[in-house]
């Protein structure tokens, strides 16, 4: 799966705060819960300004649609002759589907609904010898052999991760079970079926003594017992010999369910994934939802808190599909599978409590690593069928490991470790198989940097790339003789494509577009579909060659004239230098024309949400709100600072693991050298600098209001998390550990425990109906500084709004707050 590096905090849904945009706010209440009467309209003060159009948040905060209607999920066709992309239906919900043709024209042409399946797949595979393509569309799979028409083999059965046999059948699951189908016949025939249930026996051991005597010593229980084990082995026999049965399937604990379960492409083994059944939420994890159509109070399931997550652990199974032999693959040959790794955090916990703590050396649970980053499951089978790889992390954070299986010892075989004190990185954890060597490529970031690496099953690994930058979206050629990457080399920045030649490790920059970049290779890999952005140009498609440097041609221009004709502020990138690192934090800076003249300036600093998030580019932000609003506050005179302080990502695995166990204290620091910097080198004035920020950005704004109050002279809290203990457990556990084991790291890091220090004012915005930072989050932390007597907060509560705000409505209603928050304070 390819996501550009700027791209990603919308990418899982509300699983997690690497998803922040920033937003929150509706009727309003202070400290004693009394309805307050509505705030007035604030609107930019316009007198003194030249410009010939006036920024407004009437017009930024307007459905998005006035922007331009953006390509969006860009692919290429099956036949690979066309590229395919949505965009959204003006004045709808909905979606239009184009497509490109890659001749000179490159006319673009509107696919009808009854045409979609012929340009695009959920899911597609070649053949190997590259004369079959198979792909799966809504509920059907349909095979295209090179000189003929489709043909829909399959409609119906949720068939999913098509793969290819070693004798050029289709491979495919169903439910509970495993297929292979003849692509020219359409002959379906079952390899493997599993059932999480006790195996059928004729008779059942005793239960107890007395069970036991009755069998010994009457003669009529004993022939019984015989006689149902004689037809039991003769219907199980029978059921082998005839193929009108269904195979057995192969059982598994009764009480675990299904993570994952692939078959060798040589139709020789299987590997299944499993665990004990968990119960991720109980009866209170709910969230209220207010405005319904009955007009009552729906109580929505919301996910469990990273407070009350247990400890999981995987199970690895090999199956042999020639003898039916079950066998579980255990994880004591993966080097530190007993490690306490956490000793330290644990003992300094216990002194915190008086308490003595002794080294555990238990085996640590270990997982299939996956992430709400992609879906397919870290369990890859070479094309050979011979060779099987797992993707492994233990659930404490602090390893993963590329493990293969040797099949006749029944044993994992570590190909590479990752080990890390603070935690595994889930961004910068993909592997795949070579298409013809049982070579392995994979990202890792052990040596500070997500880089890439190749690594013969019994072979060595060799680094295919190096430095002081990020390597992400991989992309292999059908001979293996190139890698396809996205990195930012020129600039932290500014990220391009690149592919690197894995025999003689040689590097071609294949783009130079400087800003935000994504690709997909074409099937005939000769050309690139690329989706480009820049600060004020949303993204665009392009195509460039695969295999010259030469300039790319843009396909698209959707951007409105609207849009265009608007005199937005295009921010400097600045190294600001940082008093506790070596290395600078990157920032964004929105100056006005003449900001040097005259008295010291007002200013914003804006922090971004999700901590591992990069805004701080060349390219376009999914905070194009924030983008447009910062250029309205430029247009009135405000100083508008935007700083990718250390968490953020883009910068390497230290600036990244800065916050762990005491989030909140390292970004702060940083936002202080921000501070500093605008007033000695943008004629700001300290007494006049507010902050805002969303999610991950009011959690800050709390910390830096509570924590540090000299720094800022107000702040909006949008959507804010004030205590750790009450988000997610994937996110959240990487970072801070779990409460049981490190609650000093959630004391230290959650605002809520910092209240007392609030001096300043402060708004906070809290959608109702957000099942990413739920709103108690905001209810909590009301309610503790109405006990801490506080009189300088206010609260804005938005009844039908989620994480990410929906509703333009809302949207100004929130923007109205902090725009007046800031020009009664400032």
């Amino acid at each position: 799966m390819k996501q550009s590096l700027g791209l990603l905090t919308l990418i899982a849904g509300t699983t997690s705060l690497l998803m922040a945009c920033t937003s929150t706010a509706k009727s309003v209440g202070d400290a004693t819960s009394q309805i307050r009467a509505p705030i007035p309209v604030m609107q930019p003060d316009v007198s003194k300004i030249d410009s010939d159009k006036a920024i407004t948040l009437e017009q930024i905060m307007a459905d998005p649609e006035w922007l331009g209607r953006q390509p969006e999920n860009p692919s290429w066709s099956l036949d690979g002759k066309h590229m395919v992309f949505q965009r959204k239906t003006q004045g709808s919900v909905l979606r239009d589907w184009y497509r490109i043709s890659t001749d000179n024209n490159e006319q673009i042409v509107t696919i009808e609904d009854e045409a979609r399946h012929l340009f695009d797949a959920d899911e597609r595979i070649l053949s190997p010898d590259g004369n079959m393509l198979v792909w799966r569309y809504a509920d059907s799979v349909f095979v295209k052999h090179r000189d003929a028409s489709p043909l829909q083999i399959r409609k119906g059965g949720d068939y999913a991760r098509l793969d290819w046999t070693t004798d050029k059948r289709l491979l495919a699951q169903s439910g509970n079970r495993i297929v292979v189908i003849d692509p020219k016949t359409g002959v379906e025939k079952t390899v493997l079926t599993w059932a999480f249930a006790d195996k059928p026996q004729a008779v059942q051991p005793p239960e107890d003594y007395i069970a036991e005597e009755q069998i010994a010593l009457i003669d009529y229980i004993a022939k019984s017992r015989a006689d149902r084990q004689v037809r039991f082995d003769d219907q199980r026999a029978l059921k082998k010999a005839n193929s009108a049965y269904s195979d057995e399937p192969v059982y598994l604990p009764a009480d675990h369910e299904l993570i994952a379960a692939n078959v060798s492409p040589a139709l020789n083994y299987a590997v299944i994934v499993s665990r004990e059944t968990m119960d991720f939420r109980d009866d209170s994890d709910i969230m209220p939802h207010y405005i319904q159509e009955d007009g009552r109070i729906a109580a929505v399931s919301v996910r469990q808190r990273v407070a009350d997550a247990q400890p999981e652990n995987h199970h690895v199974w090999l199956v042999n599909l020639a003898t039916g032999e079950l066998s579980e693959i255990g994880y004591q040959s993966l080097p530190g599978y007993n490690e306490d790794v956490l000793a330290d955090v644990k003992r300094e916990n216990a002194e915190a409590k008086g308490e003595t703590y002794e080294v555990n050396r238990l085996p640590r649970p270990i997982t299939l690593l996956r992430s709400w980053y992609w879906t397919e499951p870290s369990l890859k089978w070479h094309n050979n069928g011979q060779h099987v790889a797992l993707m492994l992390e233990a659930w404490d954070n602090k390893d993963r490991w590329i493990a293969t299986i040797d099949l006749e010892d029944k044993t994992f075989i570590t190909q590479h470790r990752q080990s890390d004190e603070a935690w595994i990185n889930y961004r910068f954890n993909r592997f795949e198989w070579f298409n013809n060597a049982p070579t392995l490529y994979f990202l890792s970031e052990h040596t500070g940097y997500s880089h890439l690496y190749i690594k013969p099953v019994n072979g060595e690994v060799t680094a295919l790339t190096a430095g002081a930058y990020v390597v992400d979206n991989l992309t292999a050629t059908n001979d293996d003789n190139f890698i396809y990457y996205v990195a930012n080399k020129k600039h932290p920045g500014i990220y391009e494509v690149y592919r690197v030649n894995t025999q003689t490790i040689e590097h071609q920059a294949l783009t130079d577009l400087n800003g935000l970049i994504d690709y997909e290779l074409s099937p005939d890999e000769q050309t690139l579909l690329l989706t480009h952005s820049k600060v004020t140009q949303p993204p665009e498609l392009f195509m460039a060659s695969a295999v010259t440097s030469t300039p790319a041609k843009q396909l698209t221009d959707t951007v409105s004239d609207a849009f265009k004709s608007m005199p937005w502020s295009v921010p400097k990138i600045v190294a600001i230098p940082s008093s506790h690192t070596d290395a600078p934090i990157y920032s964004r800076v929105y100056l006005p024309e003449d900001y040097k003249q005259g008295e010291p300036r007002k200013a914003v600093v804006f922090n971004h949400g999700a901590g591992y998030l990069q805004n701080a580019h060349l390219g376009w932000s999914n905070y194009f709100r924030e983008f447009m609003f910062h250029s309205m506050l430029v247009q009135q005179g405000y100083v508008v600072l935007d700083m990718d302080f250390r968490a953020s990502a883009g910068y390497g695995r230290d600036w990244r693991t800065a916050i762990y166990r005491q989030m909140g204290t390292p970004e702060v620091q940083d936002l202080r050298d921000g501070v500093n910097w605008l007033v000695e080198n943008a004629n700001v004035d300290r007494e006049r600098i507010g902050t805002y920020g969303g999610s991950y950005g009011g959690f800050l704004t709390f910390m830096a209001l509570f924590n540090e109050p000299d720094l800022f002279q107000a702040g909006a809290a949008l959507r804010p998390v004030s205590d750790w203990a009450h988000y997610n457990t994937p996110y959240t556990s990487n970072i801070l550990n779990t409460p049981d084991v490190d609650p000093i790291a959630y004391e230290r890091s959650s605002p809520i425990y910092f209240a007392e220090g609030l001096e300043k004012p402060l708004l906070m915005n809290a959608p109702m109906v957000d099942d990413n930072v739920f709103f108690v989050d905001v209810v909590r932390l009301v309610q503790r500084l109405i006990e801490l007597e506080k009189t300088n907060f206010e609260t804005a509560i938005y009844p039908v709004e989620p994480h990410g705000f929906v509703q333009p409505s809302s949207w100004l209603d929130e923007y109205r707050r902090i725009y007046k928050l800031f020009e009664d304070e400032l």
